[in-house]
């Protein structure tokens, strides 16, 4: 019988053993889906970038309409002065849109033909996540100096009321990784659990007689759907995190404000 345990599609194991200096460096599925994310994502903006041209083959409409969107959402967030910041921003877009819409594959060119959904693990998108308060704090620190700080000091606001708003700020702002990371893996994780469990259902009622294959129709309309449910998600997830990373680059850009 196919193995239905829905926890082992998250499993990080070597695909290719090699140690140094006493560290294990072995190359794991992990690694080989981060390496396949950002390979397909160049090689589709190389294809869509080939044969420019007035009137855009599918790919390139593809390629500007994302360009487009990104570009948007950094102005409109951030301020035109925010677009310096774009090709931050588009990079983490694709990169977890990719990622994202890889593992919705069950079975994708890899070692052992099984998919793998890197933004499940919530050690890279914590990763990420430290990334772009990284990028905020470095740039906010450096344009602003001890300015930085006037975040945690909104303007127009009476003097006795700092006592109050300013640690809610300080806990806000240091609380951001977490949520942008947490939101992120959580999602991809629930979205994926459930898509195994109902496959489960499937297997074991197919399994188990006739009368209760016939009712594993009903899981299986619920995978349908989830499917596509999924996809979206996938999408809304990068969305959710290239908004919320524009958002707080502003902050870095304008604090106090």
């Amino acid at each position: 019988m196919a193995d239905t345990n829905p926890i082992k599609q998250f499993e990080v194991h070597p695909i290719g053993r090699f140690e140094a200096f006493g560290y294990d460096l072995s190359f794991s599925n992990s690694a080989y889906f981060m390496v396949l994310t950002v390979v397909v994502a160049l090689a589709f903006f190389l294809l869509a970038t080939s044969s420019r041209s007035i009137i855009p083959n599918r790919a390139q409409s593809v390629a500007e309409i994302m360009y487009g969107f990104i570009a948007d959402m950094v102005r409109s967030t951030a301020g035109p002065d925010g677009l310096k910041f774009f090709p931050f921003v588009f990079s983490l877009f694709i990169f977890i849109l990719v990622a994202n819409m890889l593992g919705m594959f069950p079975y994708f060119p890899a070692p052992g033909w099984h998919s793998f959904t890197i933004t499940s693990q919530i050690i890279v998108t914590v990763f990420l996540a430290c990334l772009v308060m990284l990028v905020v704090l470095g740039y906010g620190l450096f344009k602003h100096g001890i300015g930085f700080f006037k975040l945690f000091f909104p303007s127009g606001l009476p003097a006795p009321l700092y006592i109050i708003v300013t640690p809610i700020e300080i806990i806000s702002f240091l609380s951001r990784p977490v949520s942008l990371s947490l939101r992120l893996f959580g999602n991809m994780l629930a979205g994926h659990l459930l898509l195994k469990v109902f496959a489960g259902f499937i297997v074991t009622m197919t399994g188990a007689g006739f009368a209760t294959g016939v009712l594993s129709i009903f899981p299986f309309a619920m995978i349908v759907g989830l499917t596509g449910l999924e996809f979206l998600v996938a999408f809304l997830q990068a969305y959710v995190f290239a908004i919320l990373t524009c958002i707080y680059l502003s902050d870095a850009l304008h604090p106090g404000h």
